[in-house]
Parts: structure tokens; sequence; C-alpha cells
């Protein structure tokens, strides 16, 4: 028996189904759109407040030439204004800043993951993040009223009188012992910035698989083994990059510095003597500016600082964005 197939009572052909329209898909253009405009224009005003700083600086920067970097005269009365003094101030109390809060913030956030009980661990790290939102106003008064008086009178005293005349120590520690210098300048950025820095390193310890420590720990390795050999090569960049990013912070404090660095433009000699930084320095003077060169030295200055903040975070987002190799 043959089976025929009629084909006038064939099937008809069907096309792909129509794909259902999500809800709301007509909404996805002009929302594309609006994220596309809030970048741009976040763009357009960073090359804006660039564009504005090169303009208003440009007087100094063409009076001074390179002088303008080199050398640490700052006198509005003769109109002679360089900015050495403030960028070398930045950067000493920024570094100082780093380096002795890094030690600290890194034992805080080994501690929180490794060695806090988890009883105490969310308490500890919601303390750590609280003093990371404290105004800097508030560690600059601090500062001012009870670490510069403290310092001075425990510290800066007691070593000037043990200095032998003319020895390297007398050099080290000479200055007027009232406790406005780099170095506290310096200890209060630590200070701040130092939650910052150990809420990060914890968070970024906290990304680095069980298995990985366990499989350490298997091997026999130790805590100080598993720490130095397993957990920071896992997050080598990432923290290289976080700390660069405490750096920026340091790099662009103003209140807090203001307040106990001395505010003298000249090169400090050593750690106990006063100086400036690019930002304690518009702080200072912008309100009390009155010629057009002073306030174009003065906006030169930001410019400077926006220059360094930008190369140190730009470096950071580097570290941050490279993929990790395991």
């Amino acid at each position: 028996m043959t089976l025929t197939l009629d084909p006038s009572k064939a099937l008809p052909k069907q096309g792909p189904a129509p794909k259902a329209k999500p809800r709301g898909g007509a909404l996805d253009p002009f929302f594309e759109a609006l994220c596309a405009a809030s970048a741009t224009a976040l763009l357009a005003a960073l090359c804006g407040v660039l564009v504005s700083l090169a303009i208003g600086g440009w007087p100094a920067f063409h009076k001074f030439g390179l002088h303008f970097f080199t050398i640490s005269s700052w006198n509005p009365v003769t109109e002679v204004y360089g900015a050495a003094g403030p960028i070398v101030g930045t950067l000493i109390t920024s570094f100082l800043a780093l380096l002795f809060s890094l030690p600290v913030a890194f034992g805080v956030a080994v501690f929180l993951v490794e060695f806090c009980p988890s009883v105490l661990r969310r308490p500890i790290g919601t303390a750590v993040e609280l003093l990371a939102g404290i105004p800097s106003i508030v560690y600059g008064m601090w500062g001012l009223f009870v670490l510069a008086p403290w310092f001075a009178l425990h510290v800066q005293v007691p070593l000037l009188l043990l200095a032998p005349p003319g020895s390297l120590l007398e050099k080290l520690t000479s200055g007027i012992p009232n406790g406005a210098n780099i170095l506290t300048a310096s200890l209060i950025l630590a200070i701040m910035i130092l939650p910052f820095m150990a809420a990060v390193l914890r968070d970024l310890f906290l990304t680095i698989p069980a298995q990985v420590r366990e499989s350490a720990y298997g091997l026999g390795g130790n805590t100080v083994e598993v720490i130095l050999s397993v957990s920071l090569p896992y997050i080598k960049r990432s923290a290289v990059g976080a700390i660069m990013l405490g750096l920026g912070r340091a790099l662009g404090e103003t209140m807090a510095v203001t307040f106990i660095i001395g505010n003298s433009h000249a090169f400090p000699k050593n750690l106990f003597d006063s100086g400036s930084t690019i930002a304690s320095t518009i702080a200072n003077e912008f309100n009390e500016a009155t010629t057009e060169m002073h306030t174009s030295a003065l906006i030169a200055l930001g410019l400077v600082l926006f220059m360094i903040t930008f190369a140190v975070l730009a470096i950071a987002r580097t570290l941050l964005g490279r993929p990790k190799v395991v």
C-alpha cells in the first residue's frame, strides 16, 4: 500500500515566532541617551575645571616660567611667587602619612579577617568605616588643641633639651616647639586615611576564596606564611591601587593640615619645622588675594594639585582595572 501526500493539504510554512517586546522596552533608547549625557556632562565638567585652572593660572606661569616650580619665595608685596615650598610640603606630608598609616591599616585588616572573633568582627568593622566618615575639620581641631600641645611638651621640648649644640640631632629637631610642624601634620593625615585604607584592605582580603587559604593551611603553612605567600600576592595589584587612593586623599586634604602645619612657605629644613601644602596655601590666602598676579598664582597652585592628584588616581585606577592572573 502506497501513501501519497496531497500538496494542497500540506501544512503551511510558518516563519519564526515574533519576539515578545520586553516590558518598558520603549524607554531603553531614552535611558541609554540619559546615561550617555550624564557621562558626557561629567567629562565636560572635568575638562572645564582643567581649562579654567589653566586659563586662570596662565599669568603666573607666563611671568615666572619654570621658576614657579623651583623657588620658595612667596611674597605678595613684591609680587614674587614660587610654589616649590607648598609642593614639597604636600609631597612630604602625604608620603609620611602613608608611611605611618599603611602598617597600622594592614594590621587592622589582617586582624579583622584572620584573628578577630566573629562576635566582634562586624562591630569593629563598622567602627572603622565610621571613622573614615569623620569630617576633616574635626581632625584638625583635635590636632590643634590636643595633639600639637602634647607633641610640643612631650616630644619637641625633650629632644631640644637633649640635643648637644651643633649636633645632627639639634639640626633635626630645631624649630619653635609649638607642635605645629610637618611631622604633626603628617600624623593627622595618617589618622585620617588609616580607616579608609583599613576598610578597603579588609574587603580585599575577604575577596580571597576560602579554598585558596584553606589549601595553604592544609599544606602546613602558618598564619604569617599564608598571609605573606598566598593572601598578599592574590590581592597585590588591587591593594596597591587602594593604597594610592588613600594617598590621593592625603594629597588634597585642606582644613586639617591648615590647622596644624604652621603655614610657612619656606622649604622645611627638618620634620619639626613649619611648612605648608598647596591646599593649605589656597585656603589661607584666596580670600585675601587682591591683585591679579596673587590670584593667578593661587589658581596655578590649584592646577598643580589637580595634576598631581589626577596622576595618582589614574595610576590607582590602572592598577585596579588590570585583570588578575591566577
